[in-house]
């Protein structure tokens, strides 16, 4: 028994020398939500119930994912109906009071910063992925993920006070690297502004709205519902008259669609297939898909 209580003991010592590395344990609906909680507080314990090759309108509520939200402190998820689907479920079938909407650890991002293109109209079946109170993926826009981050920061401070000074100094840290890095991107990406491309999917409305490129046209003929050959066809029309500088699709999507008009534009350079969101946990995996993103879009704006 003195042995057993020796190495609970031995146990607690190794985690508090670690910054109380378990202070908290997160469930993240997206990636990107998981890489911003490890930025705040390193070490933390997170659970991500998606990657960057799904889409996160559309995840099964598996037993896995129950477990674990089942196990966490904090839920961090995008809101704005992101997960309407699945996202309630798993919140009923956990049955865990601490991350429930409207308790402390249920942490929506989009409900600290302004959404864009809200859905007007009457809501069908057959409405497909819309959205009422506006586009969800508000991480795609750097200067709104770091008003998400310094939300989460005071949530994450007020849920474990023992890191407080901790989340804090990260935060500020996480501050300085934005304060250098918008900038630098903003100015790499001026030769983008203004130009005109295709989409699929209003995965990337934030980006095009903060780097000034112009959507002409999508790819899906409703939010979420799969090109037709139909729509392809119009939309193949529209481009032969005013050519796009590319055609953008998230790397979750089916690539055939847009590999068949940009081949039917005799353009297949043209074709850039993006992660919607980060691909990895490394500490500057934020920076690094911002990065990416820019990167490739100056790829082929020439």
């Amino acid at each position: 028994m003195v042995r057993t209580l020796f190495k609970r003991l031995l146990s607690t010592a190794i985690l508090l020398a670690q910054g109380h590395a378990w202070a908290l344990t997160v469930f993240a609906c997206e990636p990107e939500w998981a890489s911003l909680s490890r930025a705040l507080l390193p070490g933390v314990k997170v659970h991500s119930a998606t990657s960057h090759l799904q889409d996160p309108h559309h995840i099964e509520a598996r037993p896995s994912l129950i477990a674990q939200m089942r196990s966490a402190d904090l839920a961090v998820c995008t809101g704005a109906e992101l997960e309407a689907g699945w996202l309630p479920m798993l919140q009923a079938k956990a049955g865990n009071a601490k991350i429930q909407n409207g308790q402390p650890g249920m942490f929506y991002a989009a409900d600290h910063v302004s959404l864009v293109n809200p859905f007007k109209g009457v809501v069908t079946p057959f409405s497909g992925d819309v959205h009422v109170l506006g586009n969800p993926h508000v991480h795609t826009d750097p200067k709104r993920l770091l008003t998400v981050a310094r939300a989460l920061a005071l949530r994450m401070a007020a849920l474990a006070p023992l890191e407080k000074t901790r989340i804090e100094q990260q935060l500020k840290q996480f501050e300085e690297a934005m304060a250098q890095r918008i900038p630098s991107w903003e100015q790499q990406a001026r030769p983008l502004k203004g130009r005109s491309i295709i989409t699929q999917h209003a995965n990337f409305a934030y980006l095009w709205l903060w780097l000034g490129l112009t959507p002409m046209a999508d790819l899906e003929p409703k939010p979420g519902v799969p090109p037709t050959p139909a729509h392809l066809s119009r939309t193949l029309a529209l481009s032969q008259s005013n050519p796009p500088m590319a055609l953008v699709i998230a790397q979750h999507h089916d690539p055939r669609p847009a590999k068949w008009l940009s081949g039917q534009l005799g353009a297949p350079h043209k074709l850039v297939v993006l992660p919607a969101t980060v691909t990895d946990e490394q500490p500057d995996a934020l920076f690094r898909w911002y990065d990416l993103m820019v990167q490739r879009l100056l790829q082929v704006a020439s």
